[in-house]
This record gives structure tokens, C-alpha cells and sequence, in this order.
């Protein structure tokens, strides 16, 4: 408060309640109305105004002593209110001010010491409080400003202006007077679309004048992918869109590449080309997931010379793929008992939605029927629309004892169709039998690259059981054992099978099941053999008997379903099913903000599925682009066989999590999942300058707009006037009773009434 200061102040000592004095006031008015209107006949003008002025003196005499008027002597002083003087200490504060120019940080660092002998000058009357805001209130200094660097992930200007104002309602003294409000304008939360009716009026009711600085120039060249509108997750196999907005500043008629790439392979290019300096594009990818499980999509464009933000230039995102219904084309060489078993299985599964095919006979049958081209088929076989056309379409194509050389049945033509499908992720299963294999006259060309096994003779009719290998015994397809029953002892439980087809394994290919006597290249001949080829799966089982392990459903009065639960186990491991993985690894979450750690949750189980408690986890963080290991961890397991680790905020980009687990000695199994790491956040995706908004806030609150830092006075910022205080005694001095303004009031009334009885009225 500023030092005290005598103030002298009119006021009136009358006794008379405020109503009386007003009344009276009210009839002496209207006495000296009457009193002018009596004179309105007087023929000369300036008789009668010369009457008029005395009338109205003696009126006003008469009020002066009815109001008895004094002057009271005040002791004021002049409170001292405070100014807030908010600096944006939000990510974006962080671009240049000109291309390979200073920070917008830097330039309100500037400015606050150009502020300080100005503040100086007006502490007499203002109290300056300088406040970061990253969004909370924290105070701030001219240093700690230039040699901090702001780091908040969102501007929120009308949040700090509430924030300031209700400091304020809880404050007792040094009322708000004003605002300097130092930002670049960047609001991206309730201000970010400019002002609307809603956030006008809560600036309205701030009731102080906000002035604002603008920080940063406009003009500055930038692309910026400032969102990627896409659902959570999607079918696979069904298309998907991911609409790409982006935004270009100071790009006018340039064209620009935006790349779509699901972990490092480009799959999709589009070229966006710029109207205007700041223009916004939206471009929409469409594509078509083909296996289940998530995925991490990289959007990106090249980066120009001078952009102010390089970073935004990438965005990547993550997506869940999951199945609705597995889509199986069954296509068996003839009628048997396998393939009436299969197909029946696969038609009650809701599941599956089944297209079956199945060759009645080939045009060297005999059939005794007067055209026998007439009646070769119910149907024409359609391949070329299968193995052409909608291929693609399908989870899994199953080939069940198939094999001919006749040009209406032979799939020659689409062999290189069929293994494209699988290295792109589709999933082939081919079933043995008299047409199969070696003892088919027609054999696979290219399509038998694929396959994990290779014929290696005529087929062996003697009866076997199928032994389980040691793969076999933790592998999620031969997975048959409950409870306490092993998958070994299930399988043994099975009833032998007549004849298989001889072939041997690929290097690379996983046997599950072998013959127990029967050798192939020095080693038991597989029955049940798969791999990975490019990214698909291929299964061979080298036998159309597996039906023959239905037989055991209901022995000793329970049902085993060994037999549905074997192929159930086969399409879901081909069409990478998650749930029946024996290891689940999760990124939790699966989209990160730059600066944050990578979360990932496991839950590893026996080859039983129970839980695999204190299993030995490692688990590795790989770059997606180019397959770099950025972190590994290992965890023990807890006895739900659930585990978390935490890897340290890794660089933005598109990642892959692997995981391996092992428990005694042996390996339960692995897991994948995929996350994305942001380059930057929403407050880094666009480096434009809001100076449209500043103007707003401005011009709503009263205040006005400035731009740093050609505009550093304070003289002309708009601030409340500080209220002045009375302070100690305060003394009155009457000025109605001194003797010359009663002598004033009779000379007035005697020469009045001396005047009228000259001019002849009384």
C-alpha cells in the first residue's frame, strides 16, 4: 500500500434522515418553480429574468443550509493490487521463432527482463507475480524460464486464467488487476477451435483485462500428420480404413509421398498435394489385415529442409486384428469316410463358415450312363474363381486326399496362387491318402515349396498307432491331455490307423507325430508335420484315417472328443488363434506418448494350458523397421503364471514385443504382440502460431494484443485502477455556518424583494 495522503471530501452534517432531507429537497424545488412561473406575464425579458436568477440564488442558498455542507479531511492511502503475468511453459514453446532462430522459450525470457524496470517503476501501485504454467501455477523467473526447457503436453490457456482467477477469489487483499498472458497461442484443449459462446462467457466472467503477448512468427514450413482415424480393431480379411489427416504450412503446391507401412513393409503410397500455405489434406488408406493378433502401422512423409518439426512427420498406430468367423475352403479328391467325418465336424462348428468341395468321380470312371460327360458332376468344380479370384478370402484351405492330372480337376494352373497365399500369411493343410503324395499320379510343383515334407515312396498300408514326438508333447496342436491326463497318454489312448503316406521331413519342419517303426532318410517317417512358411503355416497329415480317432468318444462312458479336439487344435494354430499360444504377451498399453515407459503383462502356461508358475520369461523390445533389439528383460512368473515388466521410454517408433518362456529346462513356447511408440504428442504435432486466438482472449476480456517482441512497454497495457483506502482519523470543517452566507442569503431575498416593489408587484 502506498504511503498516506490527506484527501479532502464534501459531505453534508445535516441530522435529517436521508428520506426528510430528500422530501424537503423535492418541496423547495417546486417552490421556486412556482415562484419563476409567477413572473412569466412580466412583459420585459430582462425584468423577468433578472427576477428568475434571484429566485433561483435564494433557492439554492436555502438548499445549501438545509444540507448544512462541511469538508471532511481524510487520511487515504492507494491499495496495491497485483498483476499475474502467465508464460506458456507448454512442448511447443520449444520451436524456433524463425527458421534456425531462437526458441519461443528463449523470446519470453527476453521479454521478462525487458518487463523488469518497468515492474520496478509501478511497485507503488502493482504487485507483479510471474507464473509458468505447465498446465498447474508454478512461479517463474526471467532464468529459470531461458534455462528450463518447457516441457508440458498440452497449452491450456483458459485452464491457467481459471486457475489464476480462483487464487484470486480465495485471497483477502491485492485484488487481480490484470493479466499479461505470454504464450504462442498454441491452445489445444477447450480453445483450440477458436472461441465459442461457451468459452467466450467464462472469459467474460474473469472480470479483469487479459493482455496478451504473442510468442513466434507465423509462416514457419512444417508437415505435420496430426491424426490417424482408424478403429481399435478390425476382421481379418475384412478391409479396414485409416483416414490420415494431414496438415502442411508454407507448402503451397508442392506435392508430397505419405507411406503406409505395417511394421517396416511399405504397402501403400499416396501422393497429397497442397492448395495453400495452410492447408489441410486428408488421405484414406485401405487395406486388408490377413492374420489375427495386433499389428503396429507406420504412417510417414518426407522431411523437408527448414521444417520446424521434423518429428511429426511420422505417426504410427496399433491394431487389433481379430477373427469373426474362420472362413475354410474344403476340397477333398473323392467320397470317404474322412472327409464325411471332417466335413461334418467343421458344419456344426458356428465357428466356421465352410465351402466344401469333393470330386464325385474323374473322366476315366466307368459309369455306364449314356453321356458320361453329362453326368460327370452335380456341379462344374469352379476353380478358377476359387483359386484366382477368391482365394484370399479364405482363413485356410484344406486339401483332403487331392491330387489329379485330368485339366478340369488339376490345379496346376494356381500352384503359384496357392503358395503366394501362404507366404502372404494364408494357412494350407493337406490331408494324405491314395491321391496324395507319392502315390498320387500328379505331384506339386511349386506349391510342394510350401509343404513341410516331401514324398519319399509308396504308401505303407500296415496298421499303426501315430507316436507323439517330443515336439509333439508341448505343441498346441497335439494338445489333447485334461486335467491329469498328459497329451502322451491321450494320444496313446487313440486306436491304430490303416496306412499312411511315406514322406520326409524338410529341414526347418516340426514333426509332431511319427511312425514307430517306419523310417524315412534315417529317420521316423512323419505323420503329422508343419512350419512356417514366409508368413503363413502350412500342417501336412500324411493319413485319411484320422477319423478313425472319433472312435474313441465315448469309450468308458464319457465322451474324449480327442478327434474334435485335434483338428479344432489345427485350424486355430493355422490361423494363429492368440488364445491357443501357451505364452500371451500384452503391451499394455499399446499406443504410448513419447517419454513414457513400455508396459507389457504375460501370462505363461503348461503345454496342459494350467498355469506355469515361476516360469522363466525373457522378453525382448525389437524395432519393427529393421528388427533391432532396443531392450530385453527377464521375469519369473508368479503362481498364476502371470508376470509384468517395464521397459525404459524407448525412441518413437513401430515395436515388436517376443517373448520366450521355460520352466525346468524346457520350452513352453513364445508370444508376440506389437505397440507404437508417438514422436511426439498432440502439443508437438502442429508448430502454428494462434495469434487469431490471442486477439480473441484480448478483445473478450478487455484487454489488448501485443506481439513479442517489438511490443514490450507497459504503458499502454490496460490494468484496474488500484481503490484508495482510508486510513486513520478523519475531521470535518462546517461550511454553512459562517455569518457571510446568511448574510449572502438575506442581500439576496432583501434585493429580490426591493426589485419587485420597483417594478411594481407588490
Amino acid at each position: 500500500m502506498d504511503a498516506t495522503q490527506q484527501s479532502w471530501k464534501l459531505v453534508s452534517l445535516s441530522p435529517l434522515p436521508g428520506w426528510a432531507l430528500i422530501l424537503l429537497c423535492a418541496a423547495l424545488v417546486a417552490g421556486v418553480v412556482l415562484a419563476c412561473i409567477g413572473l412569466w406575464r412580466e412583459p420585459d425579458p430582462r425584468r423577468r429574468a433578472l427576477l428568475w436568477g434571484l429566485r433561483v440564488l435564494a433557492g439554492l442558498c436555502a438548499l445549501f443550509f438545509l444540507l448544512e455542507p462541511a469538508l471532511r479531511n481524510l487520511q487515504v492511502a492507494r491499495a496495491k493490487n497485483r498483476v499475474a503475468v502467465l508464460v506458456d511453459r507448454s512442448a511447443s514453446m520449444n520451436f524456433p521463432v524463425e527458421p534456425n532462430g531462437p526458441t519461443r522459450s528463449s523470446q519470453v525470457a527476453d521479454a521478462l527482463g525487458a518487463f523488469a524496470p518497468q515492474f520496478e517503476a509501478m511497485k507503488d501501485r502493482y504487485a507483479f507475480d510471474v507464473f509458468g504454467f505447465d498446465p498447474e501455477l508454478a512461479p517463474v523467473t526471467a532464468d529459470s524460464v531461458r534455462n528450463t526447457a518447457p516441457r508440458a503436453g498440452r497449452t491450456d490457456l483458459l485452464a491457467a486464467l481459471r486457475a489464476l482467477k480462483a487464487g484470486d477469489s480465495s485471497s483477502s487483499s491485492r485484488k487481480l488487476a490484470g493479466v499479461m498472458l505470454l504464450s504462442d497461442g498454441a491452445d489445444n484443449v477447450d480453445l483450440s477451435s477458436g472461441l465459442s459462446p461457451r468459452t467466450r462467457a467464462a472469459l467474460e466472467e474473469l472480470g479483469v483485462p487479459v493482455s496478451t503477448f504473442l510468442v513466434g512468427q507465423e509462416g514457419l514450413k512444417d508437415i505435420a500428420i496430426d491424426q490417424i482415424k482408424v478403429d481399435d480393431f478390425a476382421f481379418v480379411r475384412n478391409s479396414v480404413t485409416a483416414e490420415v489427416e494431414l496438415k502442411g504450412r508454407g507448402f503451397k503446391g508442392e506435392t508430397v509421398s505419405v507411406v503406409l507401412k505395417p511394421e517396416g513393409r511399405v504397402v501403400a503410397t499416396q501422393q497429397v498435394r497442397f492448395t495453400s500455405n495452410e492447408d489441410s489434406q486428408t488421405v484414406a488408406f485401405t487395406f486388408t489385415p490377413d492374420q489375427t493378433g495386433r499389428f503396429v502401422y507406420t504412417v510417414s512423409t518426407p522431411v523437408f529442409p527448414d521444417e520446424a518439426v521434423p518429428e511429426n512427420n511420422t505417426r504410427s498406430f496399433a491394431l487389433k486384428v481379430i477373427r469373426d468367423r474362420m472362413r475354410v475352403l474344403l476340397v477333398s479328391g473323392r467320397p470317404s469316410w474322412d472327409e464325411r467325418f471332417l466335413r461334418g465336424l467343421l458344419k456344426q462348428d458356428p465357428n466356421v463358415e465352410l465351402i466344401s468341395f469333393y470330386i464325385l468321380r474323374n473322366t476315366g470312371d466307368n459309369t455306364g450312363t449314356v453321356n458320361d460327360d453329362r453326368e460327370l458332376s452335380l456341379i462344374p468344380f469352379p476353380m478358377d474363381e476359387i483359386f484366382r479370384e477368391k482365394l484370399d478370402t479364405f482363413d485356410v484351405v484344406l486339401f483332403l486326399n487331392f491330387g489329379y492330372t485330368e485339366p478340369g480337376l488339376s490345379i496346376a494352373t494356381y500352384e503359384r496362387n496357392l503358395k503366394d497365399y501362404i507366404s502372404k500369411g494364408g494357412a494350407l493343410a493337406v490331408v494324405g491318402g491314395d491321391r496324395s503324395f507319392g502315390d498320387s499320379r500328379f505331384s506339386f510343383t511349386v506349391l510342394a515349396e510350401a509343404l513341410p515334407v516331401e514324398a519319399a515312396g509308396a504308401s505303407d498300408g500296415q496298421s499303426f498307432k501315430a507316436r507323439l514326438t517330443q515336439d509333439g508333447q508341448r505343441h498346441p496342436v497335439t494338445a489333447l491331455g485334461t486335467g491329469s491326463t498328459s497329451a502322451e497318454a491321450a494320444w496313446n489312448s487313440l486306436p491304430a490307423i490303416p496306412g499312411f503316406n511315406l514322406t520326409r521331413a524338410k529341414p526347418g519342419a516340426v514333426v509332431l507325430l511319427d511312425h514307430p517303426f517306419t523310417n524315412a532318410a534315417g529317420q521316423s517317417a512323419p505323420v503329422l508335420a508343419l512350419w512356417e512358411y514366409g508368413r503363413g503355416r502350412s500342417m501336412t497329415l500324411m493319413t485319411d484315417a484320422s477319423w478313425y480317432w472319433a472312435f474313441t468318444s465315448h469309450v468308458g462312458g464319457a465322451p474324449s472328443r480327442h478327434y474334435e479336439r485335434f483338428w479344432g487344435n489345427a485350424l486355430r494354430w493355422l490361423v494363429r488363434d492368440p488364445d491357443l499360444t501357451t505364452l500371451q504377451v500384452q503391451a499394455d498399453p499399446p499406443s504410448v506418448e513419447p517419454g513414457r515407459p513400455v508396459g507389457v503383462g504375460i501370462v505363461a502356461r503348461l503345454p496342459d494350458y494350467q498355469p506355469a508358475a515361476a516360469a522363466e520369461v525373457t522378453v525382448e523390445l525389437v524395432a519393427a523397421e529393421d528388427g533391432k533389439v532396443v531392450g530385453s528383460q527377464k521375469v519369473t512368473a508368479g503362481p498364476d503364471g502371470a508376470a509384468h515388466v517395464e521397459f525404459p521410454p524407448p525412441p518413437p517408433g513401430a515395436y515388436l514385443l517376443r517373448a520366450q518362456a521355460a520352466k525346468g529346462g524346457k520350452a513352453l513356447g513364445s508370444g508376440q504382440d506389437a505397440l507404437a511408440v508417438r514422436a511426439v504428442g498432440s502439443e508437438l504435432a502442429d508448430a502454428h502460431v494462434g495469434s487469431s486466438l490471442m486477439n480473441d482472449i484480448a478483445k473478450a476480456t478487455g484487454g489488448k494484443a501485443f506481439t513479442l517482441p517489438s511490443d514490450t512497454s507497459l504503458s499502454s497495457v490496460p490494468f484496474l485502477e488500484p481503490p484508495l483506502v482510508e486510513v486513520g482519523r478523519s475531521k470535518d470543517q462546517p461550511l454553512w455556518d459562517r455569518w457571510y452566507w446568511l448574510l449572502t442569503l438575506v442581500m439576496i431575498v432583501g434585493l429580490e424583494w426591493g426589485l419587485r416593489r420597483r417594478f411594481g408587484y407588490v
